[in-house]
C-alpha cells in the first residue's frame, strides 16, 4: 500500500502537473486570499459569538498583529460565500432516486463554498468508517446547498484532487458508498481494542506518513482553485507523536521515551528513542501549504465519544495475570491514547484557521459548513522586516465583547520578487484546464460522453467534441482555410485516479465554401472530433477534455461524469443517449453522434440508446425538464424483446419540441420502468442536456 500511494503523487505530479510540486509562495493573484505583497499582507478571519458566524462588523472592530506589533488596517471587506438561493429551493431527494435531474455546473465566478472532504481511511477503523458513511449520506442529502463544491477523497487511494470536486449531489453519493474500512489502516476494527487484541493486521506499515503526503498533494491542488477554501480531515488517529504500538487500545505505560522530546523544524518524521515518532515537521508542512493555498483546515475526530473502562469484550482472567490490567490503570491509558489520536489534526485546525470537533457523535458536519458562509479579509502594509524570509506570526483580535476571532497562524516572508515565479508552460495550461471543475472558456468546447458496450471493444466511454469555428484561429493556406488544435482528454476513475489518458494533433482544413457554411452554422457533421476511452472496471468515470488552438493558444475545456454498469451482474443497464434531428439508421446512430447538441423549437427530436439486460415488463418513458422542473413526457411504451436481444436492445423514442418552448438549456431523461413490480418503480435512466434555439 505504501508503494501504490507514493506512485500515485508520483503520477500525479509527474504526468498531470508538475508544477504542482512547487512549493513557491502564491502572490498577488485576483483569486488569492492571502496575499503577500510589498504592498499589502493581507488575511482571512472568521469571527463567531456561541459558535455561529457573526456578519456586518467594520475595520473598526478589529486590530491585526504581526510578531505582537499592532498594524494599521489599510484594507478590509467581507466576503460572502452564499449565494442568495432559498434554503428550500432545492427539494431534497432520496440518494437512490434515479429521477433526480443533474445539476448545472458552478461557474467560476459564482458565490460558493469549496469543501474538501478527507476522509483518512489509512487512519480509521472499521467502527468509525460506518458512522462516517452514515454522517456523510445525511450531509449530502440534506445539507449541501446547489452552489457548493465539493470532493470526497480518500487517502489510502490514487489520490486525484481537483477533478473531483461537483455539486452532483448522485456524484457525491456514489463516492461516499465508494468508503471502506481499509485492511491496512493503522486502526483495527474498533476504536477501543479489547485487552488481549492482537497487535497490528495482516499488511501493516507505517500509513500516517502517506496519509501525510496525500494531504499535501490535495492541498497543493486546492491551491489552483479560486477563492476560500476549506479541508475537511476526517480521522481517528492523526497524533502529534507516534507510537509504534499501531493503535492497539493500550499505549505502552512506560513514557521514559517520552520525556523532553525536542521540537523540530525539520520537514521529515523524527525517531525519538525506541519508539516514538515525532510528526511535528510534517504537520508544520500541511499548515503551511495549507495557508499557501488558502484552505482552511477543520478536523473532525472520528473516535467519537467512547467507553474507556474495562468491558465484555476485554480478555482479563486470572490464567494471565501479568497481563491484567487495573481498571484505572485501563481508563488513563485509554483516555490518554484518545486525546494522543487528536492532536495532530486539532494543531492543523488551529494554525490554519479552523477548528476541531471531538467527543461528538454526529461529527457537527453542518456547524462546520456554517462556520464557511463568509469571512472577513483584514490588510495592512508591510514593513521591509517583513520580507526576511522568516516565519511571522498573525494574531487578529476583535474588540467587541463576547465574540471569537479565528485566523491563520502566520506566513512566511517572501515577496512577489523573490519568488520569481514563471509562467507556465502550455502543457501545463492544458493539464489545468483538464483537472480543474471550472471550465476554461477562451474556446467554446461542447462535450457528449456516454457508455457504450460492443462485442469486440468492451465497455468503453466513447466522447464527441463540438468546436465552435468562430473562436479558432483558421489561416488561409493554398486555397483553404486550416487551423490546428490539440485536444488533451482524460477519464478519471476512482478517488481520482487516472484510467486513460489520450492526446490528439488535428488539423481543420476547410474550403472556401465549407468554411463560410461553418462560421454560418457550426463545423460539418463530416468534421468529427471523437475518441475512445477504455472503462476496464464498472463505477463512476469522470470525462475531462481541453483543447488548445496552437496558432492563438487559446484553451477551452469541458467535463461530464459518465456511469459505466457492471453488465456481469445481468441488471437492467443503459447506454448513453444519442440524441439526432432526423431519422436514421438506429445502428449508424449510434456509432456517430454529433456533439453540437441545438435544436429548434418545433422540429422532432430523435433519442437511441441501448438497453442491456433486458427483461419482460419494462417500459420506456421519455421526459423534458428544464430547470428541474418537468415540461413535457411522452406516454411509457412498451419495450418488446425480440428473439436475440436478451444481451441488448436498441431503442429510439421522438420527442416533440413544442413551438412555444422557449431558447435555453434542457435536460432529456429515459426512464426504463420496471411494470412487473407493485409501485412500477424505476429500474434505471439516463440523462442527456441539450439546448434549445431559436
Amino acid at each position: 500500500m505504501k508503494k501504490r500511494v507514493s506512485l500515485a503523487l508520483l503520477l500525479s505530479l509527474s504526468i498531470l502537473l508538475p508544477a504542482l510540486g512547487q512549493t513557491t509562495q502564491r502572490v498577488d493573484e485576483k483569486d488569492d486570499v492571502v496575499k503577500i505583497t510589498t504592498n499589502l499582507v493581507q488575511v482571512d478571519a472568521v469571527v463567531t459569538k456561541d459558535g455561529k458566524p457573526v456578519t456586518g462588523l467594520t475595520a473598526d472592530d478589529f486590530e491585526i498583529y504581526e510578531d505582537g506589533r499592532k498594524q494599521a488596517i489599510t484594507s478590509f471587506a467581507y466576503i460572502s460565500n452564499v449565494a442568495n438561493v432559498p434554503s428550500n429551493a432545492e427539494p431534497k431527494r432520496d440518494k437512490a432516486s434515479v429521477d433526480a435531474a443533474p445539476v448545472e455546473p458552478i461557474q467560476r465566478d459564482v458565490a460558493r463554498r469549496t469543501i474538501a472532504i478527507v476522509v483518512d481511511d489509512l487512519g480509521m477503523s472499521a467502527e468509525s468508517m460506518n458512522q462516517v458513511r452514515k454522517r456523510l449520506r445525511t450531509f449530502v442529502a440534506e445539507e449541501l446547498q446547489p452552489n457548493d463544491l465539493v470532493a470526497i477523497i480518500r487517502t489510502g487511494s490514487d489520490v486525484g484532487a481537483l477533478q473531483q470536486f461537483t455539486n452532483d449531489k448522485r456524484m457525491l453519493n456514489r463516492a461516499v458508498d465508494q468508503l471502506r474500512w481499509n485492511v491496512c489502516s493503522r486502526m483495527g476494527l474498533t476504536v477501543i481494542q479489547p485487552v488481549e487484541a492482537l497487535s497490528g493486521n495482516a499488511c501493516y506499515y507505517d500509513s500516517l506518513t502517506p496519509t501525510m503526503k496525500s494531504l499535501r498533494f490535495i492541498l497543493d491542488s486546492m491551491g489552483r482553485l479560486p477563492g476560500r477554501k476549506s479541508l475537511i480531515l476526517m480521522s481517528d488517529t492523526m497524533p502529534i507523536m507516534k507510537d509504534d504500538w499501531n493503535g492497539t487500545g493500550i499505549p505502552p505505560v512506560n513514557d521514559a521515551n517520552k520525556v523532553g522530546v525536542p521540537k523540530t523544524d525539520n520537514f521529515d518524521p523524527v525517531t525519538v528513542g525506541a519508539n516514538v515518532t515525532n510528526m511535528g515537521g510534517w504537520l508544520r508542512r500541511l499548515a503551511e501549504t495549507a495557508i499557501r493555498s488558502s484552505v482552511v483546515i477543520y478536523s473532525v475526530d472520528t473516535q467519537g465519544l467512547q467507553y474507556t473502562g474495562i468491558a465484555a469484550s476485554d480478555s482479563v482472567n486470572e490464567a494471565l495475570p501479568q497481563k491484567i490490567p487495573s481498571f484505572s490503570g485501563v481508563v488513563t491509558d485509554r483516555s490518554r491514547m484518545l486525546q494522543m489520536n487528536r492532536e495532530g489534526s486539532e494543531r492543523l485546525a488551529k494554525q490554519t484557521g479552523g477548528f476541531q470537533v471531538h467527543n461528538s457523535n454526529d461529527f457537527q458536519l453542518d456547524r462546520i459548513v456554517e462556520d464557511q458562509n463568509g469571512y472577513y479579509l483584514l490588510g495592512y502594509r508591510p514593513t521591509e522586516e517583513t520580507f526576511n524570509h522568516q516565519f511571522h506570526q498573525i494574531k487578529a483580535k476583535v474588540k467587541r465583547s463576547g465574540l471569537t476571532v479565528r485566523t491563520r497562524f502566520g506566513f512566511w516572508g517572501v515577496s512577489e520578487e523573490d519568488t520569481n515565479r514563471s509562467r507556465l508552460s502550455a502543457q501545463d495550461e492544458a493539464t489545468l484546464a483538464l483537472i480543474s471543475p471550472f471550465a476554461a472558456h477562451d474556446l467554446e468546447v461542447g462535450l457528449n460522453a456516454f457508455f457504450s458496450n460492443g462485442k469486440t471493444e468492451g465497455s468503453i466511454v466513447r466522447s464527441f467534441i463540438y468546436l465552435n469555428p468562430k473562436s479558432l484561429s483558421f489561416v488561409p493556406a493554398n486555397g483553404r482555410y486550416e487551423t490546428a488544435v490539440e485536444v488533451h482528454g482524460v477519464l478519471f476513475g476512482d478517488n481520482g485516479a487516472i484510467a486513460e489518458r489520450v492526446k490528439h494533433d488535428i488539423v481543420l482544413s476547410l474550403g472556401e465554401s465549407e468554411y463560410q457554411q461553418a462560421m454560418r452554422d457550426g463545423l460539418p457533421d463530416a468534421v468529427r472530433l471523437r475518441f475512445d476511452m477504455t472503462a476496464k472496471q464498472p463505477g463512476s468515470y469522470q470525462v475531462r477534455v481541453a483543447v488548445r488552438d496552437r496558432t492563438s493558444a487559446k484553451l477551452g475545456s469541458a467535463g461530464q461524469f459518465v456511469d459505466v454498469p457492471d453488465l456481469n451482474k445481468k441488471r437492467v443497464a443503459l447506454s448513453g443517449i444519442v440524441l439526432r434531428r432526423t431519422g436514421q439508421a438506429a445502428q449508424a446512430a449510434v456509432m456517430a453522434n454529433p456533439p453540437d447538441r441545438r435544436f429548434q423549437s418545433n422540429s422532432d427530436l430523435y433519442a437511441t440508446l441501448v438497453v442491456y439486460n433486458p427483461t419482460p415488463g419494462l417500459t420506456m418513458q421519455t421526459r423534458l425538464f428544464r430547470e428541474g422542473k418537468l415540461v413535457s413526457a411522452n406516454p411509457p411504451v412498451p419495450i418488446e424483446i425480440k428473439e436475440g436481444e436478451s444481451a441488448r436492445k436498441l431503442i429510439t423514442d421522438v420527442i416533440r419540441l413544442a413551438p412555444d418552448l422557449e431558447p435555453g438549456d434542457y435536460y432529456l431523461q429515459v426512464a426504463i420502468i420496471d411494470t412487473t413490480t407493485k409501485d412500477k418503480r424505476t429500474a434505471v435512466s439516463q440523462w442527456v442536456p441539450f439546448e434549445i434555439v431559436k
